[in-house]
């Protein structure tokens, strides 16, 4: 029965893995951008186009359904494998914890979250926890912790969503989300969101409920990296040197902009100002 049950939680685990019909949104930068910028020890979110990837950015309410750790920054290697060179750990449904190639998400809108003030020793320790969990599998015999994946926007109160991510076993939600990243970060006693302290009598909000929910389970979904206040959101068009100026507009771009100039209200000419007095 156990093996079983196996089976089928692989089957629905690569069902679920499977890309999903809305095509996901393209990235907001060149690669050579992403290459230049992309540090050891940033975080790289991911909107994922999968079926499971629908229902985590529903749970979570956020853009971000995925995220991976770059344990080797890509400008430091050659060239020519700089995109194909496995630069990023990730935990994923199926296959569990792997390296993976920065050419494997070229394709997908992406946000890079770099933590701040930790240092090379720190920044290796951070990479050496995940690198050493490479070839980690996730049990799958809990059909219910990946059925409830099937449903993409399950008709959960708003304030119950996250809580979702957290029922039955546990493993194949570590699978999913972000906790192997955040634990990986924490074995350094680095922090992903804040702690708030609960007193006797006092009144809190729904959104320090989660973050006290978070912290008890150390259950984490990407958009934690990005609301965090101890990540720094860093985009690659920007860190490379952008200047508005060099841009070059499409025919269409240009003369929407030559109506809106010949709308704009004329300024008062020298002659139209009234005297002072």
């Amino acid at each position: 029965m156990s093996s079983m049950r196996a089976w089928l939680g692989r089957r629905l685990a690569a069902y679920l893995s499977r890309p999903s019909k809305v095509p996901p949104h393209g990235p907001t930068h060149r690669p050579e951008a992403l290459v230049a910028t992309l540090r050891k020890g940033d975080v790289l979110l991911i909107e994922g186009a999968s079926r499971v990837s629908s229902a985590i950015k529903y749970l979570t309410q956020s853009t971000w359904s995925h995220a991976a750790l770059c344990v080797q920054s890509p400008s430091d290697l050659p060239p020519d494998r700089r995109l194909d060179a496995p630069v990023l750990v990730e935990a994923e449904l199926s296959a569990g914890v792997r390296t993976l190639p920065l050419s494997h998400y070229l394709a997908y809108h992406s946000r890079i979250c770099r933590p701040v003030g930790l240092d090379p020793d720190e920044i290796d320790a951070v990479t050496r926890y995940m690198l050493d969990r490479v070839g980690n599998q996730y049990d799958l015999k809990n059909i219910l912790d990946l059925a409830r994946y099937l449903i993409r926007t399950p008709p959960v109160p708003e304030g119950r969503r996250r809580r979702m991510l957290a029922l039955g076993s546990g493993d194949p939600t570590r699978a999913i989300c972000s906790s192997l990243l955040a634990q990986a970060f924490q074995s350094v006693r680095y922090p992903v969101l804040p702690e708030v302290d609960e007193t006797p009598g006092q009144i809190l909000t729904e959104a320090q409920r989660e973050l006290l929910h978070i912290r008890h389970h150390s259950l984490f979904a990407p958009r934690d990296f990005d609301i965090s206040p101890y990540f720094r959101i860093v985009k690659p068009t920007l860190e490379c040197g952008f200047d508005f100026r060099a841009l070059r507009w499409g025919a269409d771009s240009e003369a929407a902009m030559a109506v809106l100039a010949a709308d704009a209200p004329a300024e008062p000419s020298s002659e139209d100002q009234p005297a002072p007095g």
